[in-house]
């Protein structure tokens, strides 16, 4: 056990965040996701809603500063109108951590399946809201 990590954190996806460089994505996967066959690397963290992950990843978790949406969230297929309030929970998460953070790109179903296939690690959560995925581009550590 470690002081300061969350415990949702485990072993695999601390090592997965610490081999994380600038500029790499790690995909928060809600549990219709098809994790598995588009991860390049996979953590598991079964059980656990986006929301505590998110909270958790950013913790230790810096976004890229240098391009205009560090964070993506999956589209709705067109003509779906599926309710997603948790991209407002998402909204609050991510702008405590980051408060110049001006919105989400909203990337198409399909493009995003896409995107996870190339992103460092797609981390498979226990969600069950649909429309739940998140795209987080890795920042660097300012050294103040």
């Amino acid at each position: 056990m470690l002081k300061g990590i969350d415990s949702v954190i485990s072993p695999e996806l601390l090592k997965i965040l610490m081999e994380m460089g600038h500029g790499d994505e790690l995909v928060l996967a809600d549990g219709n996701f098809p994790a598995a066959s588009h991860a390049c690397r996979l953590a598991r963290c079964d059980g656990h809603p986006i929301p505590v992950l998110l909270e958790a990843v950013l913790k230790l978790f810096p976004l890229d500063g240098f391009v205009e949406r560090p964070a993506a969230l999956m589209d709705r297929v067109k003509g779906d109108t599926t309710p997603t309030p948790i991209w407002d929970t998402y909204k609050k998460i991510v702008t405590r951590y980051e408060p110049s953070f001006s919105g989400f790109e909203m990337v198409e179903r399909f493009a995003f399946y896409e995107r996870a296939k190339q992103a460092y690690a797609v981390v498979a959560s226990g969600e069950s809201a649909l429309y739940a995925n998140i795209i987080l581009k890795k920042g660097v550590i300012d050294a103040d």
